[in-house]
């Protein structure tokens, strides 16, 4: 199977069995969007929309979030991991949109990547679901699936080489909703340890499970 025909196989079972996937996070808005992507780096989406909550209802925009001090945020996350510099990022954050952005969440990569806590895949995060721009977040699974599958090669070995291979073979009307196809399958079925090939409709056109069953 080429690379061309294993990502269209790719895109039309993920078209037949996940026309709507979308972010677990739950948000309301963008600024509460942005929080909750912050607060998710290296953290369960489960624990995440746990804590949020409480925050939004202290906090339910911008201009009160970047009036908080440490000691008061501090305590409603600190059940989240790296809770001391997220703690001082989501309020960074918050002061920088108000200083710099009249207020208002950007919704370019190169102007969000500007705030505090916030690098390239959030940014591409928050665009590609508020606004569906064709821009891909590689986290964790969406790199381990990617290449498990053989969409990018093995030598992309860097979340933004991923990032470009994916670019640039997927349709651009599909980029934004290709992010979560991957992050979920990676999530519940493609899993790190012990991944779920045998009840994975992706087998045909996956090279880790054609390596494997080789052997």
């Amino acid at each position: 199977m080429t690379r061309k025909e294993r990502y269209q196989f790719v895109i039309d079972y993920f078209l037949q069995h996940s026309p709507e996937a979308e972010t677990e996070l739950l948000y309301d808005d963008p600024y509460q969007l942005l929080v909750a992507v912050i607060l998710s780096a290296q953290c369960t989406d489960k624990r995440v929309n746990m804590t949020t909550p409480a925050i939004f209802e202290r906090y339910p925009d911008i201009p009160s979030l970047s009036k908080a001090t440490f000691d008061e945020l501090f305590p409603l996350i600190k059940s989240i991991s790296y809770p001391n510099n997220k703690t001082k990022h989501l309020i960074g954050m918050a002061k920088m949109i108000e200083e710099k952005f009249r207020g208002k969440v950007p919704m370019t990569v190169d102007e969000l990547i500007q705030l505090p806590g916030v690098g390239r895949k959030t940014a591409n995060v928050i665009t590609s679901v508020v606004d569906r721009q064709p821009n891909m977040a590689v986290d964790t699974h969406v790199f381990r699936v990617s290449k498990r599958i053989g969409l990018v090669p093995q030598t992309a070995s860097t979340p933004l080489a991923v990032e470009k291979e994916l670019v640039k073979n997927i349709p651009v009307g599909l980029i934004h909703k290709a992010h979560h196809w991957l992050i979920l399958h990676g999530r519940y079925t493609c899993i790190a340890r012990n991944p779920k090939c045998e009840e994975c409709g992706l087998r045909p056109a996956c090279n880790f499970y054609n390596a494997k069953i080789k052997k």
